[in-house]
């Protein structure tokens, strides 16, 4: 999507402000005991009294209002009957629509007591999307936020999700620029437009470099060994900057 209208930029904030606060909301309410299933209800109804719809339940017709992915599990996890443990590491991306309107963000957490190389892991991650969103700006090569992830994870000992990736969103959730890699493609020659509407979501991860789809259709896992966090925002491409769409109200 390419805002064109004060419109367009007053829907999209809209949007983001309510995903923003679904994740921070649901990360304040899970605990030990507490199923996936519960969790993303907690995240439903917050999403329905804001007047939001599931993104990906809308698009996709997935089985749940936002993707939650536990330890192995790297993105698209299905909420289910699984009971969250003390030390987990456990992604949440929720999506959403509000009046035509689509916003996109996620956030990898620690279901205490946490492991210092896991808290290490997401401190790292937080690093790669702001050294990506640091480049974002009218006519970057689209190919520098990967170079900034890859960076990012390599200098300090990690890898990248080659086959998981940011994308366009706005009118709808996934759209053009479709795939933007997490690493640095050469191959890509794509830019940055003035207003192009775009999340960031890098994949960083302990070892893993690719991800394999579970006989659920949905949730895509890396080894048992690896761990692997992200965090994504969606924003607007301005002539010299990022604006974050996905910023959720202060506690």
């Amino acid at each position: 999507m390419i805002v064109k209208t004060e419109a367009d930029l007053e829907g999209l904030k809209k949007i983001g402000k309510v995903v923003a606060n679904c994740l921070q909301h649901m990360a304040r309410s899970m605990e030990p005991g507490m199923t996936t299933k519960e969790l993303d209800d907690l995240g439903g109804k917050f999403l329905e009294f804001h007047g939001a719809r599931s993104g990906p339940m809308l698009v996709y017709n997935f089985p749940g209002y936002n993707c939650i992915s536990l330890n192995h599990e790297v993105a698209h996890g299905v909420p289910s009957h699984k009971k969250i443990q003390k030390g987990d590491l456990i992604n949440i991306d929720v999506s959403a629509e509000l009046n035509g309107y689509y916003a996109d963000n996620g956030g990898s957490f620690i279901v205490p007591p946490g492991k210092a190389e896991d808290q290490r892991l997401l401190d790292v991650t937080r690093q790669a999307l702001d050294a990506a969103i640091s480049v974002v700006k009218a006519n970057t090569p689209i190919n520098m936020i990967g170079y900034q992830i890859e960076k990012v994870a390599k200098e300090n000992g990690y890898t990248v999700i080659e086959n998981l990736g940011s994308h366009g969103v706005g009118r709808s959730l996934h759209e053009e620029p479709k795939f933007i890699a997490g690493f640095h493609d050469k191959n890509d020659k794509r830019k940055l437009k003035e207003g192009h509407v775009i999340t960031i979501e890098p994949f960083v991860s302990t070892g893993a470099r690719f991800v394999d789809e579970e006989p659920d259709h949905w949730t895509l896992v890396a080894g048992r060994e690896h761990r692997t966090a992200q965090f994504e925002h969606s924003m607007v491409v301005l002539k010299d900057r990022a604006l974050i769409l996905t910023l959720p109200d202060p506690v």
